[in-house]
């Protein structure tokens, strides 16, 4: 990099051609004008701002660069140089995604030039292969995804490796005697990359944190936490600013607000719940309709902007659900006492009120800062009983299904209202299934876990009347909130909960997969593929395809995110929608709450651009709470399935590939992997046309959807895999 010289004022600057593009290409695509490139460069002399300013009208002229605002330069696109996030294979190899090309480039290992999982970067394209595919060259890694990685520790004498629990990091990292600190050899490690030298193979690396022996619970779990960047524990400074908030109720703060502490209100959650983000209220107007609150966690209230809280809630952005434990995104005194409408106490909450009509239709509607006061908390199960009850006078729970583990009674006021609402959630859910939303009621898999948190045994959690109840009233909030906003003029900066319509190359593949079980879809418009998917969910309830078809559904369907921008949410139908209703858990509905009462206040939009990074931040977030939460069900089926290795399953054929069949266990649905190697009768190949692996000798073929029976080989905890071992087809083993 030049040196600053303001002696000579004739002395040329060396390479400022060279110096200039490098500045604009690491810009990405942000412009720069004159004086922010001679920042860059340590220049503040006048000869040298001239020497820049004639080198960019030159490059430009050359066309190497843009002038796309007055004084403002990026560097020109060109043809073969693309920018996009690497997506490394377990093999080694990459694929860029670009988001303007239809197809991904292909960059083998040996041209990654120390690009990793995720990164940013700048690819040239050298080479053009048939069918239009794209081959290129890493040239400049933009931004890295991670530099903290997972791993196994292997201790020399001078040195270590650490060897990565991740399939998609081709290489380990070494780690010099003075970085190893008090790591043991053969340890799961926190290890963080600090240089990766031009000349070297692998990174250079130190010890962040020791996380303890493989396959011992408590390591695992805190690795998950770790590959993913996720805390477990607040900083000792958040939680003493979380314990000094003053959370008793006030009467100078309930006069500011809307006071509904007289209306019948309750809670419905699960059974082990133990933050309540929600509450709804019920009672019958003089008019014959019915004023139905859902009242939401005032969460802003206690966490104020510029904090150490709320920067901590926003890093976090969401709290994580792993098998066995819940990380917070708040500290307990907020999330599980201050801010959780508890029973038979005083709240400060956030309201949306709706007077809705017999036929659930809305006539009115407030939003507002309350008080409130939670005479009941129902368990989903209790709610159901009733739901399925409606003719008794009294509508006791049982023992064995109540909170308490004693028999109760329901209050009638209660019971009549659950019943009311159940019954207006029905017709919203109707109405919004005509619209076009789609019915994703996918089944999920809980474990019993005994107090050492072993697992005791497998159960499968679905969506009843009860949590379709709840489900329904959230979503009436959380629309017509992003109604209320998103039809005000002018525009206001809002934070929207936005899911894009499906790509047709995936609904495509979905049509060929199905299309072997006799199914098809009616892709004409956006509306009536989401009506055929729904067909197609009901149509395979109960069939041995269905848990495959529901994955290869979800699967197709576009990631919904947070975003400014909005262009509604197809998988629900509607044209506006956020979420305001989970402020306890999610930061995305903190922003909301803020957003809504700045609104309120008649006060101007906030900035965009701002409130745009946030949202980023949250979807991202959001991402890899899901895959860690995603991997704890993965080892959680591993250890459960390590005690049954002589038991024979049935299962599902879910995957083919060329190394081997996936098969998913009907009764608990653990997955596992059959390799090819390991069929002994015949030598299989895979035809992918055929989604199937065929015998080149038997012709015996195992197809997608086929049912077959399994047993396990191997149970491998740290890599979170099962091998499965094949004992055959139903048809040939039950004949």
């Amino acid at each position: 990099m030049p040196k600053r010289n303001t002696k000579k004022k004739n002395n040329k600057i060396k390479g400022l051609g060279e110096s200039i593009i490098k500045i604009l290409r690491k810009a990405n695509s942000k412009p720069y004008n004159y004086k922010q490139i001679a920042a860059k460069l340590g220049l503040d002399d006048p000869n040298s701002r001239n020497q820049i300013t004639k080198k960019l009208k030159q490059l430009t002229a050359k066309g190497t660069i843009e002038e796309v605002e007055r004084g403002k330069y990026i560097i020109a696109p060109s043809k073969n140089h693309y920018t996009g996030v690497v997506d490394i294979t377990s093999r080694g190899q990459g694929y860029i995604i670009v988001d303007d090309l239809e197809d991904d480039i292909f960059v083998s290992n040996k041209n990654l030039n120390k690009a990793l999982n995720g990164d940013v970067v700048e690819v040239y394209v050298f080479k053009r292969k048939k069918r239009g595919k794209a081959e290129g060259e890493i040239t400049n890694i933009l931004q890295r995804k991670r530099t903290e990685f997972v791993g196994t520790i292997d201790i020399h004498e001078n040195f270590a490796f650490v060897e990565i629990n991740d399939s998609s990091m081709y290489t380990d990292i070494f780690v010099p005697k003075s970085n190893i600190g008090k790591a043991k050899n053969g340890e799961k490690v926190l290890v963080e990359i600090i240089d990766w030298p031009q000349k070297a193979d692998s990174p250079l690396g130190q010890i962040k944190k020791v996380l303890g022996k493989p396959g011992e619970h408590h390591t695992e779990i805190h690795a998950i936490l770790a590959q993913y960047g996720l805390p477990y524990e607040f900083p000792k400074e958040v939680e003493d600013y979380a314990n000094q908030l003053d959370t008793s109720i006030q009467e100078s703060e309930i006069k500011k607000r809307r006071d509904m502490r007289d209306v019948l209100t309750f809670t419905i959650d699960p059974k082990d719940a133990k933050d309540f983000d929600d509450a709804l209220s019920f009672q019958k107007l003089e008019n014959g309709n019915y004023e139905i609150g859902i009242h939401i966690a005032d969460v802003s209230h206690y966490v104020q902007p510029g904090t150490v809280l709320d920067d901590e809630a926003y890093e976090r952005a969401t709290s994580v659900y792993l098998v066995d434990r819940v990380v917070p995104m708040l500290p307990e005194v907020l999330s599980n006492k201050a801010c959780s409408l508890r029973p038979n106490e005083e709240k400060y909450t956030f309201s949306a009120v709706f007077e809705i009509d017999n036929q659930a239709k809305v006539k009115k509607q407030w939003f507002g800062r309350t008080v409130t006061y939670s005479d009941a908390r129902f368990a989903y199960e209790e709610a159901q009983h009733i739901i399925e009850n409606p003719d008794r006078k009294s509508h006791e729970i049982p023992s064995e299904i109540s909170i308490t583990d004693k028999k109760y009674t329901v209050d009638s006021n209660i019971a009549s209202a659950i019943l009311e609402m159940d019954r207006m959630a029905k017709i919203l859910r109707t109405k919004r299934m005509r619209q076009g939303a789609i019915s994703f009621d996918k089944v999920e898999v809980k474990f019993k876990l005994d107090e050492n948190n072993e697992p005791e045994g497998v159960y499968f959690k679905e969506s009843k009347d009860a949590n379709k109840l709840i489900e329904e009233f959230m979503l009436l909030a959380n629309r017509n909130v992003a109604e209320f906003i998103g039809k005000q003029k002018p525009e206001k900066t809002f934070v929207y909960r936005v899911h894009a319509e499906p790509d047709d190359e995936k609904i495509a593949a979905l049509e060929r997969i199905i299309k072997r079980f006799g199914y098809k879809l009616d892709t004409r418009d956006p509306k009536k593929t989401a009506n055929s998917i729904n067909k197609l969910l009901k149509d395979v309830v109960g069939k041995k395809e269905q848990n495959l078809v529901d994955v290869l559904a979800i699967r197709t369907m576009s990631k919904a995110v947070y975003t400014t921008n909005n262009i509604g949410h197809y998988g629900l139908a509607f044209d506006y929608y956020t979420h305001f209703t989970s402020p306890i858990r999610r930061y995305p509905d903190v922003m909301v709450h803020r957003l809504l009462q700045r609104y309120l206040d008649k006060k101007q939009s906030a900035n965009q651009d701002e409130y745009e990074e946030k949202c980023g931040h949250s979807s991202e977030m959001e991402n890899l709470a899901v895959n860690a939460e995603r991997d704890s069900i993965k080892y959680m089926q591993v250890k459960y399935m390590m005690d049954h290795e002589d038991e024979e399953f049935l299962g599902v054929i879910s995957g083919v590939t060329e190394w081997g069949i996936y098969v998913e266990i009907i009764s608990n649905k653990c997955e596992g992997m059959v390799r090819l190697n390991d069929l002994r009768d015949d030598h299989y190949v895979f035809d992918k046309d055929e989604f199937a692996v065929i015998g080149q000798r038997t012709h015996n073929k195992y197809t997608l959807g086929d049912e077959v029976y399994v047993k396990v080989k191997n149970a491998d905890l740290v890599r979170k895999h099962l091998d499965f071992k094949m004992l055959g087809s139903r048809k040939e083993i039950e004949q």
